[in-house]
């Protein structure tokens, strides 16, 4: 094999220009209609934030739990109207569903916005008329404790009360059929304690002096993709602008990841556009004032545009998508793939006489090795467990391949013309290297050397001590502040809203499950009472279990079949009640409140997502009953997790958290297989250059690596998965020039000025990631600065190492 490569590399170098040509213009030409091919197929540009994050390996049933939790909660809109009186907000409310309900008619199964909604009035009278049939087997807490303990006379007073309240729900035909009048009570105690109230079908929550109309409303297709971003947005803009056309004086409140995403996307698209039009300017000024000759200038941005071409069309072809992140991380390519150029024309500065096709023979060895590691440096980024890093890594590494093809098929015959005359660049380079020179000679002194060396370990000793480190996934995007305010507002309207992080109960069955939620319940009622938690949302409080509905029924009978005959004449009711009564009471002890029949309600439909019952086809291993409890307004997660630990059918899902950990794994995991890279590096290099040398080569990068990471301590910078990534390619960029340098025979100003070129471009892509407003973006801008720079700065000394 190794023969065979040999034969077919020496066949290559010397066939002709033109040759190599047509094959790199049929490579470009197939590449462009594959990939229009795939826009047409439907490949599409991703925005979705939730793309880019790592796979969780879980069990079936939390894996269901997770994705019902996010098809329930995603794409939500929620607004809030906030007046100054209650009689405005509800008219603004009403305005606002009007609009959205008109939208909605007028373009049907194409609408943004769909189930527009607020307060449903008539949810109570449907959850009523379910429920009173079962009336006998269901008891809130004080009646349950006042018939076990055989106080009936405050069932008794409590009757007496409402009988003459006018506000009270008693009438004749409900004492017919209750004379006590517990159902109320329990219907009452179906609805969760909260902040909001209803009034005329309108959600409505105070806010200081002020009232606010909440109206929700929820995407049809997903909120991160940039087609539906825009219907929404204009659906909801256009009834909005008729809202404060009426009511000028309302303020409004939006939250949902509808407004995360729209920041994000824009964010992309501006980071997009002028980071990679400032690092293709400044590639394009490098270029110019090094070789002053406009073919350089239209190779170089030949070389860019291929490499483009074949990063996107991997891409593609790998994933079916592109995410916008993977462009602003590939605007960095720009700076890289120019690398080939530079070294291609610093060769032909140092010798004039040599054709193009005899320059791209000379550095073809230097230039394969460096774009192998390179490209298994983005193969590193590919490990981890990001689609979007995996999609980096693809496009980065297909750009390098379309880069160094164009080298090494285009530029024989391309850059055959002769360039102007190159010796100040060159003249500049040399006294660089002189000046280094003379640097190197002091620190090879023994006072020198001790010097740099108590330096270096200063350094790195008290910057690697105060290095912290953050996982934390939520900096992977973080909205600004124009988001997040109005959403926290809201939020606080609502009671603490719902948040990410949810209980999964699971049981054998589904009796055993409805008893675990029960169970649960006033755990979580004392965490509210402590402040850890502010609401939460279980279906035990619509779904007794057996056992409860049982005890319920079975405390009852105090009342119709002990004491019926005082209770009717206590509160003064006709006792030709008592048969009808009692024959009521007795036929419904076999009927229970089901969760099947309780699922076909307006409100069970709503509730069904947290209900996760086997399927048919479930085996005895995934036949687990589940429930998922919501859980809102969350202060003490750890206190929270903490009345949990102990029980196994009881679980905290806190899918932040979980990936977290897995980005904390895989940093580990990174910065091994980086100090894997290096120990195969010195091997593979000591076949070429021999032990001493090779240590030398690998020496440059990795220590430029581990001064970046005591810098990052010393500036206080967290480290981070997405660290630990940049330092994989500060490798494979670094190792670069120390081949070069390596490889120089005669060459060295050449070398050092093309080093110096690459380090510049490469400075200009990343130094730019760094202003990235996304931080992880932000973090590998910024490591990548470090270490380029570092390297640039150490790998020259690979010369003076040479001669002495």
């Amino acid at each position: 094999m190794a023969n065979f490569a040999a034969r077919a590399t020496q066949a290559l170098m010397q066939s002709s220009p033109k040759w190599r040509l047509a094959i790199w213009l049929l490579l470009m030409l197939c590449a462009s209609l594959w990939t229009l091919q795939l826009w047409q197929n439907g490949a599409r540009v991703q925005s979705d934030i939730l793309a880019m994050l790592p796979h969780l390996q879980q069990d079936k049933l939390t894996e269901r739990a997770l994705n019902q939790v996010e098809a329930t909660l995603a794409d939500q809109v929620y607004i809030a109207l906030v007046a100054k009186d209650e009689t405005t907000a509800i008219a603004a409310a009403k305005l606002l569903m009007q609009k959205l309900a008109a939208d909605l008619i007028a373009t049907g199964r194409n609408a943004a916005l769909t189930e527009i909604r607020s307060a449903d009035m008539q949810l109570g009278e449907a959850l009523g008329q379910f429920y009173f049939p079962h009336r006998f087997k269901l008891l809130t807490a004080p009646q349950a404790e006042a018939l076990a303990s055989q106080n009936i006379e405050s069932l008794l007073e409590a009757a007496t009360a409402q009988l003459y309240n006018a506000f009270s729900y008693a009438n004749s035909n409900l004492l017919a059929q209750d004379p006590l009048l517990l159902f109320p009570a329990n219907l009452l105690a179906l609805a969760p304690s909260s902040k909001v109230r209803a009034s005329q079908g309108i959600l409505l929550a105070n806010q200081g002096d002020n009232v606010a109309a909440v109206v929700m409303a929820k995407g049809r297709e997903s909120a991160f993709n940039p087609n539906a971003q825009l219907a929404q947005m204009t659906a909801l803009t256009a009834a909005l602008d008729a809202v404060e056309k009426n009511y000028p004086d309302i303020n409004v409140l939006k939250a949902g990841a509808l407004f995360h995403a729209i920041a994000a996307t824009q964010t992309a698209k501006s980071e997009i556009s002028i980071l990679g039009l400032a690092s293709l300017l400044g590639v394009i000024a490098l270029v110019w004032l090094a070789f002053r000759s406009v073919m350089p200038l239209l190779l170089a941005i030949v070389t860019i545009s291929s490499g483009l071409l074949l990063a996107v069309t991997f891409t593609l072809s790998v994933f079916g998508e592109l995410h916008l992140l993977t462009l602003v991380f590939g605007t960095s390519l720009i700076g890289i793939a120019i690398d080939y150029s530079f070294h291609f024309y610093c060769e032909r500065l140092s010798d004039s006489e040599r054709s193009a096709k005899a320059t791209v023979a000379y550095i073809f060895p230097t230039v394969t090795l460096a774009f192998i590691t390179s490209a298994l440096a983005y193969v590193g980024i590919g490990l981890a467990p990001f689609p979007g890093m995996q999609q980096v890594a693809i496009f980065c590494a297909a750009g390098l391949l379309g880069a160094y093809l164009t080298l090494i098929l285009a530029y024989p015959l391309l850059a055959g013309s002769r360039l102007p005359e190159g010796s100040r660049p060159l003249a500049l380079a040399g006294k660089y290297l002189a000046n280094l020179t003379k640097l190197s000679n002091k620190l090879t002194t023994p006072l020198g050397m001790g010097l740099f060396a108590l330096v270096i370990v200063v350094w790195c000793l008290v910057g690697v001590t105060k290095l912290t480190v953050d996982d934390d996934i939520r900096h992977l995007q973080q909205s600004p502040a124009s988001v997040t305010e109005p959403e926290n507002q809201l939020r606080q309207l609502l009671s603490g809203g719902t948040d990410n992080q949810f209980l999964l109960v699971r049981a054998p069955s589904e009796e055993a499950l409805l008893q675990q939620l029960e169970r649960v319940s006033p755990m979580l009622d004392a965490a509210i009472a402590n402040q850890e938690l502010g609401n939460y949302v279980s279906l035990s409080r619509y779904l007794p279990s057996h056992q409860r509905q049982d005890t319920a029924y079975r405390l009852q009978d105090e009342i119709y079949q002990t004491q019926l005959d005082t209770v009717l004449t206590t509160l003064g009711l006709d006792e030709n009640l008592k048969p009808e009564l009692q024959a009521s009471y007795l036929a419904a002890k076999d009927q229970y409140i089901d969760p099947a029949d309780f699922f076909k309600l307006e409100a069970g439909k709503q509730l069904a997502p947290l209900w996760l019952a086997p399927n048919d086809k479930a085996t005895d291993y995934d036949a687990e009953h589940g429930a998922i409890v919501l859980l809102g307004g969350i202060q003490q997660i750890d206190a929270l997790k903490a009345r949990f630990a102990s029980d196994e059918s009881v679980q905290l899902i806190d899918k932040v958290a979980d990936i977290s950990a897995v980005m904390g794994h895989y940093r580990l995991l990174t910065l091994k297989l980086l100090a894997l890279a290096l120990g195969i590096a010195l091997l593979l290099f000591s076949l070429n250059f021999g032990i001493k040398k090779a240590t030398v080569v690998v020496a440059v990068p990795a220590l430029a690596a581990l001064l970046t990471l005591a810098t990052l301590g010393l500036t206080g910078s967290p480290l981070s998965l997405f660290h630990a990534l940049a330092l994989i390619l500060v490798f494979g960029i670094g190792i670069d020039y120390s081949l070069f340098f390596a490889s120089a025979q005669n060459h060295g100003k050449a070398v050092m000025m093309a080093v110096f070129m690459s380090a510049c471009s490469t400075l200009l892509a990343f130094g730019l990631l760094a202003f990235s407003q996304t931080q992880a973006i932000h973090y590998f801008g910024l490591t990548l600065s470090l270490g380029i720079g570092l390297t640039f700065l150490l790998s020259p000394l690979i010369l003076t190492t040479k001669k002495s």
